[in-house]
């Protein structure tokens, strides 16, 4: 038999084949799968075996071991038994599936019949008790969202939480010390003390031994130590200490029991600081001041560090010191002067003036420790022969002279210092005219330099009458200044024109102005560049300066009307009636098409009471604009204002015949609405709205008179037609539904104000209407969700924040108020709640503070004017309500929900805004 038939017998028949499906290599030896980090999941599968080999053994089940009931006394029922499940016991089969599926179907649709009621019940009874108790978080939301501003120091600044234990436990009572007899520290003396002195009892007996044979246990008692004497000596010295500090005649104490402390705290240092930080420091310092004993700073910090700790005696050595090392230091002499006391203090300064007789600064000490004025003329005097050439030194010196020695020292100084600007002006300005052109003269001699020489010489001109000079003088100055080499600044001049119109000399302000205010301006920028430059001074109060701005503006753009504009509304608010008409002339002059122009002057006119001129002013604009029908409708308001009705009518029907516009048939029809002459009104309405459809005020007109009437009928048939001529007229649709809503006609209303949001979507006016509409009619649920939405779809509208706002409960109406100032921060309306809700709160100042913003924000909004008049009549005094009636009626507001209803209103038509004002704050209610 061969070797390999041996080794073929041997080998398994399983080597080498594919292991079976489902074998696990040492399975059957308990071997388990292990995971390693880079394996990703379990390291085996779910139907692996089991590490636990040797669990516990699992509880067969007996037969009959069936679910036990629950007999227990609270599953009990006197009517239905034990609790549970008849059926429990019995198998759960396809038709029980079945019946349980119907009868949670029919159980489902009982409870949809009353779902809706149910919740609608549910949620009102939690929004009338959310109403009265509101949460607690709702209540602080503003509070909370205040806590974003706190700064750390005011969060560490809260103080703690108030003690809760009762008043034993916050106030236990203190430890009583009751002090120790005299008696038992002589006892615990003797028994512990030793004594050089043998008793005779000790010599009799010999020592230690007793007569009965034991020792004593304490040897013998001192016999010299007495601690009564002790006590009656420690008050007998208490009593003498009293007794110095005691008057010896009334018996009365001399010690002052205020001052007592205060003088106590003024022995201790006034240093806060740790005493170890102190030792660094003065070692630190010592250390410097011995490597360096040249270094001033050294000496000067080590004197301050001691007079900082109290020791004052131990900063006037160390700096006098640092003095005797730094002889020329000027610091450590000023510093030693301020610490000693007053004649050590000159004694030093005199020393100091030895060492550094150049020191302006030292002499400026010596001159301030003295007391007497001739004292101090002296040191200056003194110090000027040191160092003549000091401006600070001369200007001390001369302050304290009277006018003629101030004079002759001037001359003197500007010899010294020649190039002192304000030594040379000075002295020009205690001069008379002829000796003051000659120092100016000998000064622009020494400064070539200067502009301010020059100034002063055009005021010095102006101020004795020699007006042509003083344009001649700057256009020199100009001329000088540029030879020199001196840049010209504009901003610069012009803000010495600004002095000069504050000093007064307006001539050497305009002169300036006009010499420097087309420098480094480029041709296109002139204009934008000078209107912002005009503005600027008028908004430092430099009207003379804006004014020569303007003058010269439209003597380069002599034809440019916006310039005109601005020039005239400067005059209106800054000059005089006088003023204002002359430049209206001339800007008629020189822009005789501008039609606003014209009517700024017919209306200064007829302000002024001077009628006939406006109406000459009038006819030059018919000359110069013929058919205009602006200038049309200012001659029929200058007539119907003065009570000229005829006259009126008959402009107005020329005006028909020759400018028709809408405008004219409307105001045509406004005159005959207001004097009465409805017929006539109708007839002209008819007319009007053959001619012009599209004019939406038209149809609101004719809508009005009807209702008037009492129509309502044909008053919707206008608003109807108008609204098909003009789908997009906010006020006709208003119109109508506030008709339909007084008629009683709610839901017609409502749908009315739908499709008028359909046909202009994004409109605040339409959503607000709706929403008030439904807060009207009760429906309070209906008018939150249309807010809702109004807000979504416009988000940035005043008019409805400012409704949310009041719609919310008095503690959420703050954090509204937040919301919308973030959306709308510059609207007016929003202020106006924000004013409203303050003063709802009686929070006086803040609502005047937010009125008065919301009135220079808009000073067109009459609500917002006839607001803050109700609120200063009711918290103000009579001057803030004349203020409040005299800026609203130069403010002159023309629009406002509650304004627009009384201004418009037919009896109200000749009434002015004076009068206007307090009828809208009788309508209007007090916020709550």
């Amino acid at each position: 038999m061969s070797v390999q038939s041996l080794v073929s017998r041997k080998k398994k028949s399983f080597i080498g084949l594919p292991a079976p499906l489902g074998y696990v290599p040492g399975l059957g030896r308990g071997a388990t799968g292990f995971t390693t980090r880079s394996d990703i999941g379990p390291a085996r599968d779910a139907d692996d075996i089991s590490d636990d080999r040797h669990g516990p053994p699992v509880k067969k089940p007996r037969d009959g071991d069936d679910e036990e009931e629950d007999l227990n006394d609270a599953n009990y029922d006197e009517f239905t038994g034990y609790g549970g499940s008849l059926c429990s016991k019995d198998p759960y089969d396809k038709d029980d599936e079945e019946a349980d599926a119907v009868y949670e179907a029919v159980d489902k649709r009982m409870d949809e019949k009353r779902k809706e009621r149910r919740e609608k019940k549910l949620q009102e009874q939690i929004e009338k008790y959310r109403q009265e108790r509101p949460k607690i978080q709702q209540q602080f939301s503003d509070l909370k969202r205040d806590l974003a501003d706190v700064s750390m120091d005011e969060w560490l600044n809260i103080p703690e939480v108030g003690d809760a234990r009762n008043r034993k436990q916050r106030n236990p009572r203190a430890e009583k010390y009751t002090p120790v007899p005299d008696s038992v520290l002589s006892r615990a003396a003797a028994q512990t003390g030793t004594s050089k002195v043998l008793s005779e009892h000790d010599q009799k007996f010999g020592g230690l031994n007793t007569p009965y044979g034991t020792n004593t246990p304490g040897g013998s008692t001192p016999g010299d130590i007495d601690m009564k004497k002790i006590g009656q000596a420690r008050n007998t010295l208490m009593d003498i200490k009293l007794t110095q500090v005691s008057d010896s005649v009334s018996g009365q104490t001399v010690v002052d029991p205020k001052g007592y402390l205060t003088d106590l705290q003024s022995m201790l240092p006034s240093h806060g600081g740790d005493i170890n930080d102190v030792k660094k420091a003065r070692l630190l310092l010592k250390s410097v001041r011995e490597t360096n004993p040249k270094h001033p700073p050294a000496w000067i910090a080590s004197a301050r560090l001691e007079e900082v700790t109290g020791k004052i005696q131990a900063a006037r050595n160390l700096i006098m010191k640092g003095c005797e090392e730094c002889p020329k230091s000027e610091d450590a002499w000023l510093e030693a002067a301020r610490l000693m006391p007053g004649d050590q203090a000159k004694a030093v300064v005199a020393q100091a003036v030895r060492q550094l007789p150049q020191s302006v600064r030292i002499w400026s000490k010596a001159s301030d420790l003295e007391t007497e004025l001739k004292a101090k003329k002296r040191v200056f005097r003194k110090a000027l022969e040191n160092i003549p050439n000091s401006v600070k030194l001369w200007k001390l010196a001369v302050e304290m002279e009277d006018e003629e020695e101030a004079r002759i020292m001037l001359s003197r100084a500007v010899e010294c210092c020649p190039t002192s600007v304000e030594l040379w002006l000075a002295l020009a300005r205690l001069e008379n005219y002829s000796n003051a052109r000659k120092v100016l003269n000998k000064a622009r001699e020494n400064i070539p330099t200067d502009r301010l020489i020059w100034v002063s010489a055009a005021k010095l001109e102006e101020a004795n009458n020699n007006i042509p000079m003083v344009e001649k003088i700057i256009e020199r100055a100009l001329n000088s200044l540029r030879a020199n080499m001196v840049e010209i600044n504009k901003e610069q001049w012009l803000k010495d024109a600004e002095d000069c119109e504050k000093s007064g000399s307006m001539h050497t302000c305009q002169a300036i102005v006009q010499a420097v205010i087309g420098i480094g301006v480029e041709e296109e920028d002139k204009k934008h560049t000078w209107m912002e430059d005009a503005e600027s001074c008028a908004v430092h109060g430099a009207y003379e300066c804006a004014r020569a701005i303007y003058a010269y503006a439209l003597s380069v753009f002599p034809s440019k009307k916006s310039i005109w504009l601005r020039a005239a509304y400067f005059e209106k608010n800054y000059g005089t009636r006088e003023s204002l008409e002359a430049l209206l002339q001339r800007a008629v002059a020189h822009c005789p098409k501008a039609e606003v122009l014209w009517l700024m002057g017919a209306k200064s006119k007829w302000l002024a009471g001077d009628v006939p001129a406006a109406r000459s002013i009038l006819a030059l604009a018919f000359q110069a604009n013929p058919n205009s029908e602006e200038i049309w409708l200012a001659a029929v308001k200058l007539e119907s204002e003065n009570n000229e009705f005829e006259r009126a009518r008959r402009l107005l029907q020329k005006a028909r015949a020759s400018a028709p516009t809408a405008r004219v048939f409307m105001k045509s029809v406004k005159l005959e609405w207001c004097m009465g002459e409805i017929n006539n009104a109708k007839s002209l309405l008819e007319d009007a709205t053959k001619h012009y459809p599209d004019f939406p005020k038209l149809w609101m007109m004719k809508g009005q008179i009807e209702e008037q009437e009492g129509h309502l009928v044909e008053a919707r048939e206008a608003y109807n037609q108008g609204l098909k001529k003009c789908p997009h007229a906010i006020p006709l649709w208003l119109l109508l539904s506030r008709l339909e809503e007084r008629s009683g006609q709610l839901i017609k209303s409502r749908s009315i104000l739908e499709k008028a949001r359909l046909k202009n979507p994004q409109t605040p006016e339409l959503w607000l209407e709706a929403v008030r509409l439904e807060n009207r009619g009760g429906m309070r649920n209906i008018a939150q969700n249309l807010m809702a939405k109004a807000l979504q779809e416009c988000s940035s509208s005043g008019i409805l924040w400012s409704e949310a706002i009041f719609m919310e409960p008095r503690p959420q109406r703050k954090t509204k108020s937040v919301d919308a100032l973030r959306r709308c921060e510059h609207d007016a309306n929003v202020l106006l709640a924000a004013s409203k809700m303050f003063w709802s709160e009686r929070k006086i100042g803040k609502a005047r503070e937010w009125f008065n913003r919301t009135v220079k924000i808009d000073q067109d909004n009459g609500d917002a004017w006839a607001n803050f008049y109700k609120f200063e009549l009711m918290h103000g005094d009579e001057e803030t309500q004349t203020n409040i009636l005299k800026r609203c009626t130069n403010a002159e507001p023309r629009h406002g929900e509650h304004w627009c209803v009384v201004s418009k209103n037919i009896k109200n038509w000749r009434l002015k805004v004076e009068e206007l004002l307090p009828l809208v704050t009788e309508a209007l209610p007090i916020p709550t």
